[in-house]
């Protein structure tokens, strides 16, 4: 494994540098192909290292290594764990590439190579992000990730939509870097040390956390917390989406969030997890607590939508609720079951974003009431859409149901209910758009007063990402949707899946969990629960669309979404104080 770390950061640099080199001369067909080399390339180094014989090794990049007892440099660590992640990132990127072969009707003054070039610098960000060991490294690489999803957010920069919502992306996000830093300058001038495992080593020395400890813990978790859209940093999610290119979305909903939730766990463990720290009734209470308050915003405002886009992110709003909880809860088994709920979800995501593409490049629309029946003539796609809102229900036997299954068995009593009502609202949600989109099925949605829609986006007459509307859906726009959902049953099906997760958790924590995640009788019952209230939900809305009533009482929620930067800026110092008060020890 010697010098082989930093190539999986490398290769996609390098990929990316030779297409912005070759420049507006190298034709679209190769430019592609160069990024879907370079990407698959960088899978298959991590899976070769995930999966060889090769003992997990702590390399430092450059040949520079630790003197005098000090731990600032540039360090990779590989475990199971990291590595894990970098191949689901990198597998993620591979099939976002396949998908967005000849996708995009590009400027004339953009060359081909674009996309897959900043695609390819957000995996690098990415993955330097799960395999650095250090903590400011992990700001620059998450970062890297952040500016290029910036960048890829108002992708269509002629639009003024697509610039309006990556600057609220931008700016939001960059506020929250700010706090990250702020978070690991205080940390570095009470210790010296930069590389978590040391900081954490020289904390516990200096005996119990003070106000000092405290504020870098609130610092350092609200900039990883805003990059994760827990609410109420989640603001700037939805408005990303409704503008972003579907691969885009794929990416931001399929892994960059899931990297905040990583993140925050992460930096716990290592950082804040012993003596010195912040003990762990003070970190489970402010976790879990954002975690529920996430998860049931986050479903709520799901139901309500009828931008299918924007549905989706709120959907991931709500499951990176339940995801925060699960680690929140701060023991193995919680955490290891949160994972493979990740993993599968990861697909599961990324599909239904990808098929919500294939409506948006046919008719122009993601509204769920103007595109009323007219899908009927996309069969594939209707029963690929009602897979991957089954599996967002938690329905067995995929990854996610497994995942949630194993989370709720952790967690028990009222943690329970929140993970199957919050499953059950935003599968039944999907399915809701799968019934009427594709079924005709129900009566055809009425149009709202413009008073219930002032603070809202429909999602009609957009325009395709494509070149024109498509008359024949590209295989390549079908085939990975269903490789995706696919490989979201593999985590449910092969125990082998599970049990490497579970290691992997376990050695993250230096832990030894009883068992991985595995089927148990009650969490297939729970699971099925789930997802026939999902059915349940999707049939009753059907019959009787969302009344005044619940329009009138959800209001003010859906006023806060209101687009405006200041507002959002304003919930994010909000949400610094209110997790201040949360870890304050009682």
């Amino acid at each position: 494994m010697n010098q082989l770390l930093p190539l999986i950061v490398a290769l996609p640099l390098t990929g990316a540098a030779l297409l912005v080199a070759a420049g507006r001369g190298l034709p679209r067909p190769v430019a592609e192909g160069v990024g879907v080399g370079f990407a698959s390339a960088t899978a298959a180094l991590v899976l070769w290292l995930l999966l060889g014989p090769a003992p997990p090794e702590t390399e430092w990049v450059g040949g520079w290594s630790p003197a005098h007892g000090t731990s600032v440099g540039i360090v990779l660590r590989a475990g199971p764990l990291p590595l894990g992640l970098a191949a689901a990132v990198s597998l993620l990127v591979v099939a976002v590439l396949a998908y967005s072969w000849r996708y995009f009707e590009e400027p004339p003054h953009r060359h081909s190579g674009t996309f897959p070039a900043l695609v390819l610098l957000f995996l690098a960000g990415m993955a330097g992000f799960v395999l650095t060991g250090d903590l400011f490294n992990a700001f620059v690489f998450f970062e890297l990730m952040s500016v290029v999803a910036y960048a890829l957010t108002g992708y269509r920069v002629e639009d003024p939509k697509a610039v309006q919502g990556a600057l609220t992306f931008g700016v939001v996000n960059s506020l929250g870097a700010y706090l990250l830093l702020l978070g690991i300058g205080l940390l570095y001038a009470r210790t010296g040390e930069l590389g978590m495992s040391a900081i954490g080593r020289r904390l516990d020395a200096q005996g119990g956390a003070d106000a000092l400890v405290l504020a870098a813990f609130v610092l350092v978790l609200t900039g990883l917390l805003i990059k994760a859209a827990a609410v109420p940093f989640h603001f700037w999610l939805p408005d990303a989406h409704a503008v972003a290119p579907t691969p885009v979305c794929m990416l931001l909903s399929g892994v960059m969030v899931e990297l905040g939730v990583y993140g925050v766990g992460r930096v716990y463990w290592l950082v804040f997890a012993g003596p010195g720290g912040i003990p762990a009734p003070d970190a489970r209470r402010a976790l879990v607590a954002l975690g529920v308050l996430t998860a049931l915003v986050g479903a709520l405002m799901c139901w309500l939508q009828r931008h299918v886009k924007r549905l989706l992110a709120y959907s991931t709003v709500a499951h990176t609720g339940l995801f925060l909880a699960g680690v929140g809860l701060l023991t193995p088994r919680s955490t290891a079951g949160a994972a493979v709920y990740v993993l599968g979800h990861v697909g599961v995501k990324a599909a239904l974003f990808a098929l919500t593409g294939v409506l948006l490049s046919r008719y122009g629309s993601v509204d769920e009431h103007e595109l009323y029946g007219r899908a009927r003539e996309l069969p594939v796609v209707a029963g690929l859409f009602t897979v991957g809102g089954l599996a967002l229900a938690g329905l067995p036997p995929f990854g996610t149901g497994l995942g949630k299954a194993a989370t709720e068995e952790a967690a028990g009593g009222a943690l329970t209910v929140l993970f199957v009502a919050v499953s059950a609202v935003t599968g039944g949600a999907v399915l809701r758009v799968a019934a009427r989109v594709f079924g005709g099925l129900g009566a055809r949605p009425g149009e709202e007063p413009p008073s219930e829609t002032a603070y809202e986006t429909k999602g009609g007459g957009e325009e395709p990402e494509t070149a024109g509307l498509l008359r024949r859906v590209p295989d390549t726009m079908l085939a990975v949707p269903t490789v995706l959902l696919a490989g979201a049953l593999v985590v449910g099906v092969v125990p082998a899946v599970a049990r490497a997760v579970g290691r992997a958790v376990d050695e993250a924590l230096h832990a030894s969990a009883p068992l991985p995640p595995h089927w148990t009788a009650p969490g297939v019952s729970l699971d099925l629960l789930s997802a026939s209230l999902a059915l349940a939900l999707a049939a009753w809305t059907l019959k009787r669309p969302v009344s005044a009533r619940l329009r009138t009482w959800t209001g003010p929620l859906r006023r806060l979404h209101s687009g405006h930067i200041g507002d959002y800026v304003a919930w994010l110092l909000l949400g610094t104080v209110l997790l201040a008060l949360l870890v304050l020890p009682g």
